[in-house]
């Protein structure tokens, strides 16, 4: 994946920090910055200027795919937008990524996760209830532009898809809002079916009981009952199996209607044990339930070092800690985040066959930045990406 960044300045997430991650060169990035750009390579070149544009223009020839997330119609004016390059390149899936779409009232409008979680929902079923106190809360990852960016790639998976047989690509309009709306789900039908807004309830679901975390002697367990059989499994390690076949609470729809009587129950008879002591005894009854982790508790958990999660990514800089891709294939491997124009010279020579000469006439010009390249070609390292 090649990645279009600004001479100079690049990539904003490059400096959304502390904490920064200090290379061997001497420089420092921002851990945010890290997160995101694995794979990619850093091509510098400037917009702005007529021969950057033209640039573009020819890679965009070169590309299956152009990702962009400049804000509603910002491309038209350099003749960069779908429309343009259909005209160069009629095989070219176009995804635009902005803060609320091309069409709408609020399309000119910035979009940033917190402003998008706040707009479209997600806020106001998160945190503690009124009544504890509770105001509304963000998820702590920024969960819209994720699940934008998932949504994105599923989106360019299908119109390449129907380019087998057409021949055409595509344009993709996406919108962190539509997406945040769309990634309500239940909590959205809740709303649509029963005409009433949904309500923060903590770490409580609105459609099952009990699935939440409950203290105990010395932190917090999380039990996750998603059946009538699991909860009696877990009445009877809890030393109550008569709450199985309570009237109130026999069966999930009777449990969230008599939330509130069985979470106190509940609650007192969890704090009478270690979290180590309940996760072992429900687990054991193939409970579903789990300890609450701090972040470096989850790096330490069996099955994240099973996994190989955490990991770390070779740069001519210096070894890079990251986090494993999820996606596991059978061969392939990762190419670190990279430094600001560090592929500059190595992609505009490969894909569109510019001399070295040229390329100095280009950073003469302002129109692009090279940085001390990687090694390793184009080709070899784009086989072996995840």
């Amino acid at each position: 994946m090649i990645k279009i960044e600004r001479p100079g300045v690049g990539d904003e997430t490059r400096h959304w920090g502390p904490p920064f991650f200090e290379l061997d060169n001497g420089e420092s990035v921002a851990a945010y910055f890290l997160a995101a750009n694995r794979g990619k390579r850093s091509v510098a070149i400037d917009l702005k200027t007529a021969a950057g544009q033209t640039l573009i223009r020819k890679l965009a020839i070169e590309s299956d795919v152009l990702i962009e997330n400049f804000k509603a119609g910002c491309l038209e004016r350099f003749d960069l937008d779908y429309a343009s390059l259909k005209e160069v390149n009629p095989g070219l899936v176009y995804c635009s990524i902005t803060g609320f779409g091309q069409t709408g009232p609020y399309r000119d409008m910035p979009g940033y996760d917190i402003l998008i979680q706040g707009m479209a929902g997600l806020m106001s079923v998160t945190g503690m209830p009124l009544e504890d106190n509770g105001v509304p809360t963000k998820v702590g990852v920024a969960v819209t532009d994720l699940f934008t960016g998932l949504y994105a790639v599923a989106g360019i998976q299908a119109a390449l898809y129907e380019r087998k047989s057409s021949g055409i690509g595509q344009y993709i309009d996406i919108a962190l809002f539509d997406v945040q709306v769309a990634a309500l789900a239940n909590q959205a039908l809740n709303f649509l079916v029963s005409h009433e807004s949904p309500e923060r309830l903590g770490n409580a679901h609105p459609n099952i009981v009990p699935y939440q975390p409950f203290e105990t002697a010395d932190g917090f367990v999380i039990v996750a009952v998603g059946n009538d059989e699991q909860f009696r499994r877990y009445a009877a390690v809890a030393g109550m199996p008569e709450l199985a076949v309570d009237e109130r609470y026999s069966s999930n729809p009777r449990r969230v209607e008599n939330r509130e009587s069985l979470v106190t129950t509940l609650s007192g008879v969890m704090k009478q044990r270690t979290t180590k002591e309940w996760v072992e005894d429900l687990q054991s009854r193939k409970v579903p339930c789990g300890p609450v982790n701090d972040i470096e508790q989850a790096f330490a958990e069996a099955q994240t070092k099973a996994r190989g999660l955490e990991t770390a990514l070779e740069s001519p800089h210096g070894s890079i800690p990251s986090v494993r891709c999820p996606l596991q294939f059978a061969a392939g491997g990762q190419l670190a985040p990279p430094m600001l124009g560090a592929d500059t010279g190595t992609v505009l020579e490969t894909l569109l066959g510019l001399s070295a000469r040229q390329l100095d006439v280009y950073e003469e010009q302002g129109a692009i930045f090279r940085a001390a390249p990687r090694s390793g070609s184009l080709e070899r390292d784009a086989d072996a990406e995840t």
